[in-house]
């Protein structure tokens, strides 16, 4: 009797082991902290940690046995052309960003799919906006995952099972014609959301927005060109605001914690060269530059131009947060600030901004 109570209950648990039920995996939630400074074996974010170092810390890798790297298992991605994904790793699950807003979750470990979401997009998607497959990353915060939608939403997935959590719509697809080719930061509880904006889609398409992150409801929304009245409106001249066009934010932004500041880059106007606007003279403000946000309100603190640009050399790539000595070579700059002590340590952005690598 025992012998059959034992044989039933083994039985009883391996069919409660192969359950939908039971393959779900305890998600524990993802907190600001947990961001700051990841577990070794977590890849949390597009580049990591938020100030866009892109590195890894494990070393069970190194130039002894990288030649001795084998294949443990490929999984068919059944993607759509365009797929640019980075993945996300948080306690073992590989989260991936797939074309068209599809994601998908792999045990990191076998390559077992533990779920996919496929959100429904309009058919006519494609007439309005162009390439919107394109999907880089993914965020993830508390029991979720999060991306900006092709058709101009925002949602959230059940980082457990991939059902939707939530989704808040920014924009109409029809009206503003905006690409949003990646997912947004994390800062401080809030998700910092930047997108491509075409030129017929008009200067209200070229915004930044702030969303809670549990829920998606819109915190602030701000324009990359300054509205009639606002600073910086007077640098594109006479350019009526709805010819004010293109001055995109469409790559991941930093985060610096310590200062609560987001540092997000910009792209070029359309059209790029400057006499066909309002004169090579104007700075049409905030093209190719990096504005320094407040995650909790959108304020910008500071804004720096990286260059007045008439071919364009977009400027919305990676900013790269370092503490380190700054002693510039007066021989090889034209300019130093001169409140900088030669030597003296500085939180400094860097990278590299444009096209021209430079």
């Amino acid at each position: 009797m025992t012998r059959r109570r034992t044989a039933l209950a083994t039985a009883l648990l391996a069919i409660l082991a192969t359950s939908p039920a039971a393959a779900q995996r305890a998600v524990v939630p993802v907190t600001d902290a947990m961001l700051r400074e990841p577990d070794p074996a977590d890849w949390l974010m597009w580049r990591r940690t938020a100030d866009s170092w892109g590195y890894s810390p494990l070393d069970g890798i190194d130039r002894r046995n990288v030649a001795r790297l084998t294949l443990a298992w490929s999984a068919d991605l059944d993607a759509a052309p365009s797929q640019e994904g980075i993945p996300l790793v948080y306690d073992g699950v590989l989260y991936f960003p797939g074309p068209s807003d599809v994601t998908t979750a792999f045990d990191a470990a076998t390559g077992d799919k533990l779920w996919e979401h496929r959100r429904a997009l309009p058919a006519d998607l494609g007439q309005f906006v162009p390439f919107p497959q394109t999907n880089r990353n993914l965020a993830i915060y508390d029991r979720l995952i999060i991306d900006n939608g092709a058709d101009d939403f925002i949602y959230a997935l059940d980082a457990a099972t991939g059902r939707l959590v939530w989704e808040t719509k920014i924009l109409d697809y029809k009206i503003h014609h905006v690409k949003q080719g990646s997912a947004p930061l994390v800062a401080n509880g809030v998700l910092i959301a930047g997108r491509n904006c075409q030129p017929n889609g008009g200067p209200d398409a070229c915004i930044i927005t702030g969303h809670d992150a549990r829920t998606g409801k819109e915190l602030w929304r701000k324009r990359t060109i300054p509205r009639p009245g606002e600073p910086g409106s007077e640098s594109w001249g006479d350019v009526p605001d709805e010819k004010r066009w293109h001055v995109g934010a469409w790559m991941i932004p930093s985060y610096d914690p310590e200062l609560d500041l987001v540092y997000v880059g910009t792209s070029v106007t359309a059209p790029a060269p400057k006499f066909m606007l309002a004169g090579n003279d104007k700075q049409y403000l905030y093209h190719n530059s990096t504005l320094a946000l407040r995650p909790g309100t959108g304020e910008t603190i500071w804004y720096y131009q990286h260059a007045v640009d008439h071919w364009d050399l977009d400027h919305p790539f990676e900013r790269i947060l370092i503490d380190t000595a700054v002693a510039p070579d007066p021989s090889e700059v034209p300019w130093i600030n001169p409140r900088l002590r030669s030597g003296e340590e500085r939180r400094v952005v860097t990278g590299i901004p444009g096209k021209t690598g430079l």
